[in-house]
């Protein structure tokens, strides 16, 4: 569930250009992520943010770990998500070539080990999207 949040973020990023989730609330069964955005997504939009992610997911790519120091990940990184708790070293996921992301959480060795991504219902509410969603093996 953590590496479909990835990949859902950078598929915002990349569909809007509207940077990634300020808030995500990760679990098994369903989770949630919010955006900064100025609408609610259309039924063609929800269609197509799912058919991307499921691409990423079937291309089976890795995820590894780098760990850099907090200085250098500053550079390229929005740290403010991460506990004060992360240290100096500084923990980032890559998604094979398709994401970079500072992370505290579990992830899975390759992307085919997700399973089938699902947005299950957004909703708009004062600036906030948020986008729920499953996981189908």
């Amino acid at each position: 569930m953590h590496t479909a949040e990835h990949i859902l973020n950078q598929t915002m990023v990349r569909m809007f250009n509207r940077g990634r989730s300020f808030s995500a609330h990760i679990e098994k069964k369903k989770s949630k992520c919010d955006y900064h955005f100025g609408r609610n997504l259309t039924e063609e939009e929800i269609s197509e943010i799912e058919k991307r992610v499921n691409e990423v997911i079937q291309k089976d790519l890795p995820v590894t770990e780098e760990f850099l120091p907090r200085s250098e990940a500053e550079k390229q990184f929005d740290l403010s998500k991460l506990p004060e708790s992360a240290g100096e070293k500084i923990r980032i996921i890559h998604v094979g070539d398709y994401d970079a992301c500072p992370c505290i959480g579990d992830h899975v060795k390759s992307t085919a080990e997700i399973g089938a991504f699902k947005i299950i219902s957004t909703s708009f509410n004062d600036g906030v999207l948020r986008i729920r969603f499953k996981l189908q093996k």
